[in-house]
């Protein structure tokens, strides 16, 4: 319910419990259902992007199934989750069901930053919480209808930027059986998926029809002109389209209401034939009968994608400018343009990953008053998810023998020529089904203790119990081509290599059953005087069954204590000379909160749970042994002490807003990875050793300029920044290693002893004491194979803008961000610099060499600026070998570029039909949107569209890598019709 002024706000918190806006002792944000919805998003997530102050969401890709990752105000542990806790109607949830919900169900969404208002949910709140109150009936007896329907064109935009001077080949490669045209120091090769080919304006083959790819099916090759394709990259994306539709009925009566949804999307992805069908049901229902209140909801989403294997992008990444990726798409992979590619086309044929989701989701709420001053509430959850997915691979053997067509690969196959043509075929299966239950019972009581002084309390118990079952099957050589079974693969996967899979389908092979359990009491106490000065405190003692153990023939467990106090006072209220002044309100919150959080521990990892070694006694015989990474059976929770103060001013009858925060969160007791003398037998032991400090602000300023009977005119802007420091680690232990996702790339996400955290370290170039490069007499860079600090991932600061301006029946709306500064790798630059299609590998002359740029030598014990081409001499040759080395790829430097972004989030523009235009119809009001979801976009100079600063390889705490399988951005247009009668 929202009124008039600012300060009487009522506000949904944690377990439910209602406030006035001054009451609230730490900082938090709602966004309305107007905001989520003012571009049509698909999903929740989706919409609070660039909405909130302090709120950082990342995708682990940009597939039609995409992951987030949602983190508020920073990063507190360093091997514990840090992603903020998601509640859906009072019950806890996830990050992936809210990615599921329509924005068009939901009411409106509590962003709690304070970790004060956080603290009744214990160690799951400790990175806070993204509240989700979705809508419910209506109280009219009058049933309503209302019908909202949008469809949207997406397109993929921001292709890397790419050298246009030269094509396809390769130095010193023969191409042709005839012989090969020197072109000034390189040739042509039709099958080359690199390009270190000649000059497009060198007059010997510039705009000729040249044969362009492997021989096709009939051995004659293809012909394609030898000049820059523009946007080549792009013609393999089309057109996506979504189609969102839904349909709510709301009806009730002045004890009661009722109210059903119904929603679909279809998302037709930018990749051929990946699709997402999502059908969700929600029903809604209460009645109050006598002191009894019954409050009840049902929720049921379907959710199915169909997609391919993304790494087919890194396919596309290798194709040279020459090239029109679209002649080959009936080519399959022995007539592809590259001997050395896969096909995209073959992959999005036959590398399906088919995935069903089911999720069912029930709520049952109860409220019995015994008198005005007492009641008894339960909130009961209980909720299941079936997961299935058929990953299927058709794999690759080359028959072909390629004949009279006169390139060198005549006489044979492609796995002939190449030697990685073949690969597997492989069919793999998981179901995983999960079963939770959450429940809260309250005892409340409401009492005015004097005319003064209101004394509110809530005294509670919650049950949660996770039950999870996953099963993995499948294996490698389809015997039958096309028959997806595991009765038709040759090489199963045996259960217990949990880590089978990984080679085909890049996902682990789970078998295993997981039970977790919690218990805890709780306490929440606000006690306001004069209604202007406020507190309020919580308590809550809980157990964890992940911090179980058995030893000495006994179960062991022990529970831990965590608790806050906040403050609220509103010198506006409680001084009589601020009446009819500018400044019309002003609050200050301090508060003061201790929390714990063990996500870092797994079930079962206190036990003495052991394994069955990979090749353990013999290959062909399993055996059992201890795991030789354990955790300490005492191992306690990191314990998280947040002091926060928040102040909001504001000004002109609330025409102008103001509110700051300003906090410090300390970890002590970091759950990490300890060193352990290998002649007790185990790799890593893990215990509580290690502190890191977080700080951090945020500013948010609100404005409306225009506010009349014809025009009204809001803006919201904010500044937000953190940063995290490891403050501590483990005796002997400088660094921790977040996230490697390759051996044999220098590059990782540490955690690192004094530095801000996350960082990005790499091996790096020499340099002298001026920065610049040291070569050696050939003119080669010297490289370091220790691992420097490359910066920090997190950005300096982030800038959000959100404005909407209604004149008359139209309202035009915006959302945008800016971000500033901090690191990412992307792979992509590397492999661009590997094909020779990277900017910097072609605005220069490569016949007359390659003088590597900010280059000394070491002559006479001093280092003098380098005048050596690399190789040691101006060859082409020596040019292409340099910048395709495994030596150089394997850099970690050179991959890591500036974060900085700002990106235009949403723009809508809707029109309401007159009502009096209405009047004679069945429909009570319609509304016109047409609207854009990203729009426009720019990244930092250095940043040529290689990657979107926001995906990452991992959506833990090891973002701040992106792979080259990681699509790029979508921008969507449509336009969205609401109606209600």
């Amino acid at each position: 319910m929202k009124t008039k002024n600012i300060e009487e706000v009522i506000i949904t918190g944690a377990l439910g419990i209602k406030r006035k806006a001054d009451a609230v002792t730490n900082a938090q944000q709602v966004v309305g259902a107007k905001e989520l919805t003012q571009a049509s998003s698909p999903n929740a997530v989706q919409a609070l992007t660039g909405k909130v102050s302090g709120l950082q969401i990342s995708q682990t890709d940009n597939s039609v199934g995409a992951s987030s990752r949602i983190v508020i105000r920073g990063n507190k542990s360093i091997s514990s989750n840090n992603q903020a806790l998601v509640v859906i109607d009072n019950v806890i949830s996830t990050a992936d069901i809210l990615t599921q919900i329509p924005p068009e169900i939901i009411e409106n969404v509590n962003v709690i930053k304070g970790l004060q208002g956080s603290a009744l949910y214990g160690q799951q709140g400790v990175n806070g919480v993204i509240l989700v109150t979705t809508k419910r009936g209506s109280k009219s007896e009058k049933t309503q209808f209302t019908l909202t329907s949008s469809v949207e064109v997406t397109e993929a935009f921001k292709f890397p930027l790419i050298q246009q001077r030269y094509g396809k080949g390769y130095p010193g490669e023969p191409g042709f059986t005839a012989g090969d045209v020197d072109y000034n120091g390189t040739t042509y090769v039709p099958f080359e998926n690199t390009s270190w080919g000649p000059d497009y304006n060198d007059p010997l083959i510039s705009g000729q029809y040249v044969p362009s790819g492997l021989p096709q099916a009939n051995n004659v090759p293809l012909y394609e002109k030898y000049a820059p394709v523009k946007d080549h990259f792009s013609k393999f994306f089309k057109n996506g389209v979504v189609y969102q539709n839904g349909l709510t009925v709301n009806s009730g009566g002045s004890d009661s209401y009722a109210l059903l949804s119904i929603n679909r999307l279809e998302n037709n992805f930018v990749i051929q034939d990946d699709k997402l069908t999502q059908n969700s049901f929600l029903i809604k229902a209460g009645k109050k009968l006598n002191n009894l209140r019954i409050d009840g909801q049902i929720n049921y989403i379907s959710r199915i994608t169909s997609e391919t294997d993304s790494n087919l992008y890194d396919d596309m990444l290798q194709m040279p400018s020459s090239n029109d990726i679209r002649v080959y798409k009936n080519s399959g992979i022995e007539g592809f343009l590259s001997a050395f590619s896969i096909n995209p086309y073959y992959t999005v044929d036959h590398t399906r990953f088919e995935t069903n989701n089911d999720y069912l989701s029930g709520i049952l709420s109860l409220q019995y008053d015994f008198n005005k001053h007492i009641n008894l509430s339960y909130t009961g959850n209980l909720s299941i998810k079936n997961t299935r997915s058929d990953n299927h691979n058709d794999g690759f053997v080359a028959k072909q023998v390629y004949t009279d067509s006169g390139e060198t690969v005549d006489g044979g196959t492609l796995q002939d020529y190449s030697g990685t043509a073949n690969f597997d075929s492989y069919y793999i299966n998981r179901i995983i089904n999960t079963r939770n239950y959450y429940g809260d019972l309250l005892l409340n009581f409401d009492y005015d203790l004097t005319e003064d002084i209101n004394f509110k309390l809530n005294l509670g118990n919650n049950i949660q119990d996770s039950y999870r079952t996953a099963r993995s099957m499948g294996g490698s050589g389809l015997a039958v081509p096309g028959w997806y079974d595991i009765r038709n693969v040759s090489n199963v996967i045996q259960a217990s290599n949990t880590n089978g899979a990984q080679l085909y389908d890049n996902l682990g092979f789970e078998n295993n059953t997981i039970r977790q359990r919690s218990i805890a009491g709780f306490a929440n106490l606000d006690l306001s005087f004069r209604d202007y000065l406020y507190l309020n405190s919580t308590f809550r003692i809980e157990e964890s069954s992940v911090l179980s153990t058995t030893f000495d023939g006994e179960v062991h467990n022990k529970s831990y204590p965590y608790y806050s106090v906040g403050v609220s006072f509103i010198p506006t209220k409680a001084f009589s000379f601020f009446n009819d002044t500018f400044v019309n309100f002003i609050k200050i919150a301090p508060s003061y909160t201790r929390v714990g959080n063990t996500s870092a521990i797994l079930p079962y990892e206190t036990s003495e749970v052991g394994i069955i070694p990979s090749g353990y006694p013999y290959n062909t015989i399993s055996g059992y042994g201890i795991n030789p990474s354990q955790t300490n059976r005492n191992i306690k929770p990191e314990f998280v002490s947040t002091a926060d103060l928040n102040v909001q001013l504001g000004f002109l009858k609330d025409r102008i807003t103001l509110e700051g925060s300003v906090y410090q969160s300390d970890t002590e007791n970091l759950i990490t990875n300890a060193n352990v003398s290998n002649t007790s037998g185990l790799n890593t032991l893990r215990d509580n050793v290690g502190k890191t400090r977080m700080r951090g602000f945020e500013v948010d300023l609100g404005l409306t300029p225009i506010k009349s009977a014809g025009i009204v005119w809001n803006i919201r802007a904010s500044y937000a920044m953190s940063r995290s420091k490891v403050l501590e680690l483990p005796e002997g232990v400088a660094e921790v290693n977040i996230y490697t996702p390759y051996s044999n790339r220098g590059i990782g996400v540490y955690a690192v002893l004094g530095e801000d955290f996350p960082i990005l370290k790499g091996t790096t170039f020499q340099r002298d004491d001026q920065g610049r490069i040291i070569v050696d007499s050939n003119g080669t860079p010297l490289l370091s194979t220790e691992l420097t600090n490359l910066g920090r991932v997190t950005p300096d600061y982030t800038l959000t803008l959100n404005t909407s301006v209604k004149f008359k029946g139209f309202t035009l709306s915006g959302s945008m961000d800016y971000r500033k500064g901090g690191v990412f790798s992307t792979l992509t630059k590397s492999l661009l610099t590997f094909t020779g299609a990277a900017e910097e590998t072609g605005d220069f002359d490569r016949s007359q060499g390659y003088i590597v740029p900010n280059s000394v030598q070491l002559v006479n014990g001093g280092y003098v600026t380098n005048s050596t081409p690399v190789g040691g001499s101006a060859s082409y040759a020596n040019i292409a070998n340099y910048f395709t080395s495994s030596t150089l790829q394997s850099l970690g430097e050179p991959t890591v570029i500036d974060a900085t972004a700002f990106k235009v989030r949403e723009i809508s523009l809707s029109y309401d039909i007159p009502k009096n235009v209405l009047a004679t119809t069945f429909v009570n009001s319609l509304t016109i949107k047409l609207y854009s979801r990203n729009p426009f976009i720019v990244y930092a100079k250095e940043n040529r569209n290689y990657s979107d600063p926001e995906t990452a390889l991992s959506n833990g705490n090891g973002f701040g890598i992106a792979g080259t399988g990681q699509y790029p951005t979508q921008r969507s247009f449509g336009v969205n019709l609401k109606a209600s009668f």
